[in-house]
């Protein structure tokens, strides 16, 4: 597995350096998300590179996406940061990579949203309704982290069917509100998929998760 996942990260030579000194965190997060990064690179030609921060902030999440000079950045930022992984603590072991992967197909869904140039918005049709009339930075966030949400158990109904029971209830136990959650409260769109039924069958990734987002935009008010 880790020679794949250094064969995989000459893929991202432009924004990786120094993959030979990665620690044993970011290999195993690296190579739980390799299907997707691979899937992201070579199939969608999306614009990504991938960023080691050499030392986390303390108020760095492990694994987080930006947007600068038209590239997607996935930003591991796990060195220094003892609770870099304590969103995985009640996780069986067996089950960590699952529940990586969904991340990482969380943080494509977000990059594709930035490529497609729609990030923050909205629909055709949702414009004049009362969903836009009261935008504000925290909801224009959870929108999109709802989205991010969908693609991530998008992705695990076509790759990993029989495991989407577990990634779809520990996503909902992570995104229960809380006054940490704030704009990751995402559980109106998490409940519109119970099972993986609720995607529809045969239309692309996106295009599956785009489909229950705006079911769960009218609720979002």
């Amino acid at each position: 597995m880790i020679k794949r996942t250094l064969s995989l990260l000459l893929l991202f030579s432009s924004g990786l350096a120094g993959a030979a000194q990665l620690t044993d965190v970011e290999t195993r997060w690296l190579t739980a998300g390799a299907a997707v990064l691979g899937y992201a690179k070579q199939e969608l030609k999306l614009p990504i590179d991938i960023t080691v921060q050499p030392q986390a902030r303390p108020t760095d999440v492990p694994l987080a996406l930006g947007y600068q000079d038209g590239r997607c950045k996935l930003v591991l930022s796990m060195r220094g940061n003892p609770n870099a992984e304590d969103i995985l603590a009640d996780v069986p072991a067996a089950q960590r990579p699952l529940m990586i992967e969904a991340m990482v197909a969380h943080e494509i869904g977000h990059c594709w949203r930035y490529a497609q140039g729609a990030w923050h918005a909205l629909p055709a049709g949702f414009e004049q309704g009362g969903v836009a009339q009261q935008q504000d930075a925290l909801r224009e966030t959870r929108r999109e982290e709802g989205y991010a949400d969908l693609v991530a158990l998008a992705w695990i109904q076509q790759r990993h069917p029989d495991q989407y029971a577990a990634v779809a209830g520990w996503m909902r136990q992570v995104r229960q509100p809380s006054p940490a959650a704030g704009s990751h409260s995402t559980l109106t769109w998490l409940q519109l998929a119970p099972t993986g039924a609720a995607f529809p069958a045969g239309l692309p990734l996106f295009e599956q998760a785009a489909s229950l987002w705006r079911q769960g935009l009218l609720r979002d008010e």
